[in-house]
């Protein structure tokens, strides 16, 4: 099996070219691949795979081997891929993915992908949308969360996929926070039934810097829904205003929450690291359902 590895801001992917709809990947196959030592080593696994309605289909995995509803740094890959390849000759991208369909727009420069800018549709707050248990209706903006001891202000809400971004104060420096411990609590959380990705926020000056722990991947170095989270809950708290640049320790985001409709754009960049072939062996070893 062919893959691709790419990276977007440092949140690195396996890209699988599926046109004829022909493989199913098991949550121990993407699980091993993902693994840093004893596979390829990634945040996730994306199939690329043909769609009714749209060019392409995202079928994204996060790296335990579960399925996940949207990636704004993996889709921002799987967009340069399939135009650097010549896939497709189009430079404006339907992607179908379980988040619903997203309009990509690729910046192509001497015939090379270089930034790509995902429309990532509006935030949603209500708690049933998140999901999130309590009360239809019920939002939580800028409420209280508690931690392991710890209080944050915070802002859960849905970018396709859960998030809750919590604020720092601001005499706390972001590379003190110990998201490797706190991060699990609160995607664990009893209140999000399909369990949440974690974002730390400080905004300074009207600059947001982020680190995040993601569902099912941990820490990673960047997450472009994350970004859109973190941007969106900022600008509701007063910290910046609608559009703004998210520092993640991989790299620099730019977000826009568009007034009018309500959409986020996110806009980043993808670059493509290396190709390879999986061994049918390892494959084989690794529980490939249909992945020869």
């Amino acid at each position: 099996m062919r893959f691709a590895k790419y990276h977007g801001t440092g949140n690195d992917f396996v890209l699988v070219e599926d046109l004829e709809d022909r493989r199913r990947l098991s949550p121990e196959l993407v699980a091993a691949v993902c693994h840093r030592r004893t596979g390829v080593g990634a945040d996730g696994v994306i199939r690329i795979a043909p769609a009714d309605g749209a060019d392409f289909f995202m079928d994204y995995y996060n790296a335990d081997g579960g399925v996940a509803e949207m990636c704004g740094n993996g889709i921002r890959c799987l967009a340069k891929h399939v135009v650097d390849r010549g896939l497709t000759a189009s430079r404006e991208l339907r992607v179908a993915t379980r988040a619903g369909l997203k309009h990509v727009v690729v910046e192509v420069e001497d015939g090379v992908a270089r930034e790509v800018t995902v429309d990532m549709g509006p935030p949603a707050f209500e708690r049933a949308a998140i999901p999130m248990a309590g009360e239809p209706g019920e939002r939580f903006v800028g409420a209280e969360l508690e931690v392991a001891g710890r209080r944050f202000r915070a802002t859960a809400l849905s970018m396709g996929n859960p998030h809750v971004v919590l604020f720092l104060p601001p005499e706390e420096e972001l590379e003190g926070v110990e998201v490797a411990r706190l991060g699990p609590l609160v995607e664990g959380w009893p209140e999000f039934p399909a369990r949440t990705n974690v974002e730390f926020v400080k905004v300074e000056d009207g600059a947001v810097a982020a680190r995040v722990w993601e569902r099912g991947s941990g820490e990673t170095l960047a997450c472009g829904t994350g970004a859109c989270a973190a941007l969106v809950a900022a600008s509701l708290a007063g910290l910046t205003g609608r559009r703004a640049r998210v520092r993640f320790p991989g790299g620099l985001l730019t977000v826009e929450w568009r007034e009018g409709d309500g959409h986020v754009l996110l806009t980043g960049p993808a670059i493509r690291v290396y190709e390879g072939e999986l061994d049918p062996a390892w494959l084989g070893e690794a529980g490939a359902e249909g992945a020869r």
